[in-house]
């Protein structure tokens, strides 16, 4: 009997979910086993679709869903686990209620698909289903966060974030945007509509830019020129900072633990054409032979602030993961203070939006390694972003959102006396 056409592409965005939920993978971590039978660009492109706003959208859709039936069905209940992505093509990717069931039902072979037709067909009735502005987050997230802060983030968690460049020559910003029919937000930065395929930009290949969001770019715009000085990158790829730095003329050692992050990092400068030492070594028992004019620490985190491209990270983190960040973090500040030399500057950034990963540890290396503030000032921001009263840069996807939004991002800088 031949197959539904397009439900290789729905078992595999189940596959994905299932990965997320059931083994706390990351919708990248699950592509490999998750797509490995999807072949063809366009079909992997919309199985990471699916999965995508099921995640985006999941406490909607699970409201939703039992809303429109009596039954108790658990969270990882497959029947549950098809209806939201039935829900997020019909709601979110405007795919035909007909060409949902079409490819839907059949994942319930042996199963429920009497429930799963009438709980779908119930909601999709002209009228009777429509999604908030914004994603309802997951209760976790509400209480870690607090609600004022959970309500101005939602919005930016809509839709997926679009496309921020990073340009080798700050001083083509106006051009290339305007070329690439893009935007600029800051100097060395361009935006352009989500969707856009990366390999057949412009100058892709001649390495003129690369691809970081406007948050994480500026953690190394912070140090500013390195007129031939030394710096550090740590926890380094795939790269992106370790290209700002080397552009502004930093001498810079690239290091990272991760071979296979390494070998990104090593293909993007050679794709560039900027030069970095790369050092495969774990940063705590790692010895550098010299010291350092500036460090960058862009630390592990839980990553939260990437909910906007990653929203899988919204129901795999929860509070326990966060107190093993922040000691791996304090350990990586406090040997980097150590690296430094005198008059030299560190910034530490995390891409999360916890309190105990952001301005807890601030206030910690400000206490404990013999480092002096150094506080960020407006005008080194993008336009629409200010430093907080110490000193310190607080982003979130809610922000800049007239302009498309932003990661969220913690950034503090030191200097050493």
């Amino acid at each position: 009997m031949p197959q539904t056409p397009g439900l290789p592409v729905r078992r595999a965005a189940l596959r994905l979910l299932d990965a997320v939920f059931r083994r706390g993978e990351t919708l990248e971590q699950a592509e490999g086993a998750g797509l490995g039978d999807i072949r063809k660009a366009p079909d992997r492109a919309l199985a990471k679709a699916i999965a995508g706003e099921s995640l985006r959208w999941l406490t909607d859709c699970d409201a939703l869903i039992d809303s429109a039936t009596k039954q108790n069905l658990p969270d990882d209940a497959k029947v549950r686990m098809v209806l939201r992505i039935m829900l997020a093509q019909a709601l979110r990717l405007d795919t035909p209620p007909h060409a949902v069931i079409a490819t839907g039902l059949p994942l319930l072979a042996g199963g429920p698909r009497r429930l799963a037709h009438g709980v779908f067909s119930a909601l999709v009735k002209p009228g009777r289903s429509v999604l908030p502005e914004a994603p309802t987050l997951p209760e976790r997230v509400v209480e870690r966060w607090g609600a004022q802060k959970a309500s101005a983030i939602a919005p930016g968690l809509a839709f997926p974030p679009e496309l921020d460049l990073a340009l080798k020559d700050a001083a083509q910003t106006e051009t290339r945007a305007v070329a690439m029919g893009g935007v600029t937000l800051a100097p060395g930065h361009v935006r352009l509509p989500r969707g856009a395929a990366v390999e057949s930009l412009a100058d892709f290949k001649a390495g003129d830019w690369w691809v970081q969001d406007l948050a994480a770019q500026i953690p190394a715009r912070l140090l500013g020129d390195g007129e031939g000085k030394h710096a550090l990158d740590l926890c380094a790829a795939p790269g992106g900072k370790t290209m700002q730095l080397a552009a502004s003329g930093w001498n810079v050692t690239a290091l990272d633990m991760s071979k296979r992050r390494l070998e990104l990092l090593k293909d993007n400068l050679k794709r560039t054409g900027l030069k970095a030492s790369p050092v495969r070594a774990d940063a705590l028992q790692w010895e550098p032979k010299h010291r350092f004019d500036a460090i960058l620490i862009d630390a592990p985190c839980t990553a939260t602030g990437t909910c906007r491209r990653h929203p899988d990270v919204l129901h795999r983190i929860g509070a326990r993961q966060i107190p093993e960040m922040v000691e791996l973090q304090r350990a990586l500040a406090a040997k980097a203070a150590e690296w430094l030399n005198p008059g030299g500057v560190m910034v530490y950034a995390v891409c999360s939006l916890e309190a105990e990963e952001g301005e807890e540890q601030a206030a910690w290396i400000d206490a404990h390694c013999g480092l002096a503030p150094m506080p960020i000032t407006a005008e080194e921001l993008p336009a629409g972003l200010a430093p907080m009263p110490e000193g310190w840069l607080r982003t979130h996807p809610g922000m800049l959102a007239d302009q498309g939004g932003l990661d969220g991002f913690f950034v503090a800088r030191w200097v050493k006396p």
